[in-house]
C-alpha cells in the first residue's frame, strides 16, 4: 500500500470537526477504498482546547493557517476556514505556491480570485479541488467538470441556498410571515445572527458564478450577476403564487444565449408540479441542460456538517487515489489560460412571463391607466385578477398581472409609469416565472 496521504485542515468549526470525526472513525475503510491511508497531521483553529468530538492531541498544532501551510509536514491543505480574503487567501496560495494539493469548501474565495488559483495549481501541477462550496453535498461540480464531458450546457439553474429555501418554504406551509421565518431560521442555526449575505442573494450569487465558468468555459464574473434576495417576498405574493399554481423560489440562473452568458439570481415563480417546486426546507436542487444528456436534476443537502464534510472527504479521496504525475484535470473544466473572457447578454424576452402585484388605490380609471402601461411597453397580459383586500387599507385593491414573454426593461418601465400615477398604495412587486422543460 503506498504512503500515507497527509492532511493539514484549517478550521475546526462544524464542517471540519464533522471531517476529522470521519477521517478518524472510518480510517480502515478509506484505506482500503482509496488504496492508501488518510490522516490528519496537521491543524489550526482558533481554540485548540475546544471539544470538537475527536482526539487531535497526537497532531502538530499551528497558531495561523498561514504558517501551516508553508511549514507542515502534509500531502494536502484543506481550508474550511471561510472568507474571501485574509488568512484563507493568504494560505491557499501559499500552498499552491509550495506545490500542495489544496481542498476548500470556500466559494466566496474562489468567486473573488478562483481563475488566479487555478493557474497557480496547474502551473504546479497540483489539485485544487471544491466539490463542498457550491450545493454542500451535491455532486454538481464533478458533474460539470467531470461527468458531463463532450456535452454543450444551454442552462444551469437551481436552489442554492438553504437559508431562503427554508424561509419561503415556512412562509408558504404555515402562513408565517417573512420576519418570523427569518427569526426561527436563526433559532434553528440556519441563518446567521447577520443573515444579509444569504437573503439578499449573494451566497448564490457566488456559487453561480462558479458553475457559470464549469458550464461555460468564460472567466468568473460574480460581479455581472443581477442580484435580487428575498426579504420583499410578503405571504401575499406566497398566497397569490399558489392561486395561480406556482410556489416562490430562490434560483441562480444562468444560461447562454446568441449575444453572451446570463447571470441571475432572484425570487422565481416555478409551476406547482414541477420538480424543483417541491424542493423544501433547507435542501438544494441544481439543473443542467445539455445537449447529449438532455436534462439532469441533482437534489440533495445543502448544507450542514456531514453534508459538506462528504463533500470535502470526496475531494480528498479523489487526491488519495489520484497517480503521481497523471494528467490532471482542470481546475475549472478548461484550463486556466484557455478561459474565455466572460461576455455579457444582451437584454433579450423572458420567455416565462412576469407575475407582477399592485396595490391600487379604488378610484375611477386606475385599470384603464394600467392596461394603457402595459399596451405602451408592448406587454401581452396573460391574465388579470382582482384580489381581495387581505390587509390593505379598505380603500384600496389589489391586482395581479402575469405576462406573457416580454422584455426586462418592458415591465421595469411599464412599473414606473404606473407608480407616476400616484394611485398605488405601497411598492409593486415584480417576480420572474420560470416554467422548466421537463423539471
Amino acid at each position: 500500500m503506498a504512503d500515507a496521504l497527509k492532511i493539514g485542515l484549517a478550521g475546526l468549526g462544524t464542517v471540519g470537526a464533522s471531517l476529522a470525526r470521519i477521517l478518524t472513525t472510518r480510517a480502515n475503510e478509506l484505506a482500503v477504498t482509496c488504496g492508501r491511508a488518510i490522516e490528519i497531521t496537521a491543524v489550526t483553529a482558533r481554540d485548540r482546547t475546544k471539544d470538537r468530538g475527536v482526539d487531535l492531541s497526537r497532531v502538530a498544532w499551528f497558531d495561523t493557517a498561514e504558517e501551516m501551510a508553508e511549514k507542515a509536514d502534509i500531502d494536502v491543505f484543506v481550508e474550511l476556514m471561510g472568507g474571501a480574503e485574509g488568512s484563507a487567501d493568504r494560505s491557499v496560495r501559499a500552498a499552491l505556491g509550495r506545490g500542495l494539493h489544496v481542498v476548500t469548501a470556500n466559494k466566496a474565495l474562489l468567486a473573488r480570485c478562483g481563475v488566479e488559483l487555478a493557474r497557480i495549481a496547474e502551473e504546479k501541477g497540483v489539485l485544487l479541488n471544491f466539490e463542498a462550496a457550491v450545493a454542500g453535498g451535491i455532486p454538481v461540480i464533478k458533474a460539470l467538470r467531470e461527468s458531463l464531458t463532450g456535452n454543450s450546457v444551454s442552462r444551469v439553474y437551481g436552489i442554492m441556498n438553504g437559508t431562503c429555501n427554508y424561509i419561503l418554504t415556512r412562509m408558504e406551509k404555515e402562513g408565517l410571515s417573512f420576519e418570523a421565518c427569518l427569526k426561527e431560521a436563526q433559532r434553528l442555526g440556519y441563518a446567521e445572527a447577520d443573515p444579509t449575505f444569504d437573503i439578499e442573494g449573494n451566497d448564490t450569487a457566488h456559487k453561480l458564478a462558479i458553475l457559470t465558468t464549469l458550464a461555460f468555459g468564460t472567466e468568473i464574473a460574480a460581479d455581472e450577476i443581477y442580484l435580487e434576495g428575498i426579504s420583499n417576498i410578503s405571504i401575499e405574493d406566497i398566497h397569490a403564487a399558489a392561486d395561480l399554481g406556482y410556489r416562490i423560489k430562490l434560483l441562480g440562473v444562468a444560461q447562454r444565449t446568441e449575444s453572451g452568458i446570463e447571470q441571475r439570481v432572484h425570487p422565481t415563480m416555478v409551476p406547482h408540479d414541477s420538480v424543483i417546486a417541491q424542493v423544501d426546507g433547507v435542501t438544494n436542487a441544481v439543473a443542467i441542460e445539455s445537449d447529449i444528456l438532455g436534462e439532469l436534476l441533482m437534489v440533495g443537502p445543502g448544507a450542514g456538517g456531514n453534508a459538506t464534510a462528504s463533500a470535502v472527504l470526496g475531494d480528498i479521496a479523489d487526491i488519495a487515489k489520484s497517480q503521481p504525475g497523471a494528467q490532471r484535470v482542470p481546475v475549472l473544466g478548461t484550463p486556466a489560460a484557455r478561459l474565455e473572457p466572460y461576455r455579457k447578454a444582451q437584454m433579450q424576452s423572458h420567455e416565462g412571463g412576469y407575475f407582477i402585484r399592485l396595490t391600487v388605490l379604488d378610484r375611477a380609471g386606475v385599470f384603464a391607466s394600467v392596461a394603457t402601461q402595459m399596451a405602451q411597453n408592448g406587454i401581452s397580459l396573460e391574465s388579470i385578477v382582482q384580489r381581495a383586500n387581505g390587509g390593505t387599507p379598505s380603500d384600496a385593491k389589489t391586482i395581479i398581472l402575469v405576462t406573457h414573454a416580454t422584455m426586462e426593461n418592458s415591465v421595469r418601465k411599464a412599473v414606473d409609469g404606473i407608480k407616476a400615477g400616484n394611485y398605488l398604495s405601497g411598492e409593486p412587486q415584480v417576480i420572474r416565472i420560470e416554467r422548466p422543460k421537463a423539471l
